[in-house]
């Protein structure tokens, strides 16, 4: 009798980091959390379900996957603790990081991220989730199990604002249409944005309709990896005005977008100063 192989999980032990605060605080959107208090998300074309127990984090894909796609998206390699220690040397971040502790910057496909920040703008996580199922559903490649790949900008290039109704996204579609004919025609080259000057970067991406400074950032700091990119919505904004007036201090520097998400999801936690 023929069985079907279980895949076991790859399990590694990282103390420190916590799978719910990165999937929850506001850099994807494409990961639910499960009856059992696993996360389920598709990213690069690939599904994974992970759970955390303790200080074990268990990815249900195989070593290949593992190595290739998730621990490159989870930013596994980078040494968290101690750029941690290396932010407490401010006190607002030796506050923040203490509050909000375990959060790590996901590496996510460039097209992916611009498209969700485009969609992000003046909306709020369920409903910027809920246009993004759609679009997938709609328009993306499917998986099985009901996930889908993330439509490609030559794909979503082809159709009219009429074809994108569905999704409810609004003012939105017309920056949505855009962005996926600039990208697929070359204009915009996502790519080269991981690595041109951030100034230069910033300008590529702001030939898009729509995009300005704050989608620009999402964009660069969450799909290309530009950890010197610094967000600034409302949250941020007060954070900067409130606690450094003077500039960010400068054991941040080089890597203010992750001294950032601490800085947003401590600001947000805590809603006033």
């Amino acid at each position: 009798k023929n069985c079907i192989p279980v895949l076991l999980p790859v399990c590694i032990t990282l103390p420190g980091f916590d799978l719910a605060r990165t999937l929850d605080c506001g850099q994807a959107f494409r990961w639910e959390r499960l009856a059992d208090g696993a996360f389920h998300g598709v990213a690069f074309g690939h599904v994974l379900t992970v759970r955390q127990e303790g200080n074990e984090l268990l990815f249900f894909c195989s070593n290949k996957l593992f190595e290739e796609v998730w621990s490159k998206y989870f930013d596994l390699k980078r040494d968290y603790p101690a750029l941690c220690r290396q932010f407490c040397q401010d006190p607002v971040m030796r506050e923040a990081t203490g509050a909000c502790p375990g959060i790590r910057i996901l590496r996510q496909e460039p097209w992916e991220a611009l498209c969700s920040f485009i969609l992000s703008q003046n909306n709020h996580i369920p409903r910027i989730k809920g246009i993004i199922r759609r679009l997938c559903e709609a328009f993306g490649d499917p998986l099985g199990g009901g996930d889908f790949t993330f439509p490609s900008p030559g794909r979503l290039a082809k159709l009219s604002a009429a074809s994108l109704a569905p999704l409810r996204a609004g003012f939105r579609t017309g920056y949505l249409l855009d962005a996926a004919e600039k990208v697929a025609s070359g204009v915009v080259n996502l790519e080269a944005l991981c690595t041109l000057p951030l100034a230069q970067a910033r300008s590529v991406l702001q030939q898009i309709r729509g995009v300005g400074p704050k989608v620009a950032e999402c964009t660069l700091l969450y799909g290309c990896g530009r950890m010197e990119a610094f967000p600034m919505d409302v949250w941020m904004k007060r954070v900067v005005a409130e606690c450094y007036p003077n500039g960010l201090p400068a054991c941040i520097l080089g890597n203010q977008g992750i001294a950032q998400q601490y800085l947003f999801d401590w600001r947000r936690s805590r809603r006033t100063l």
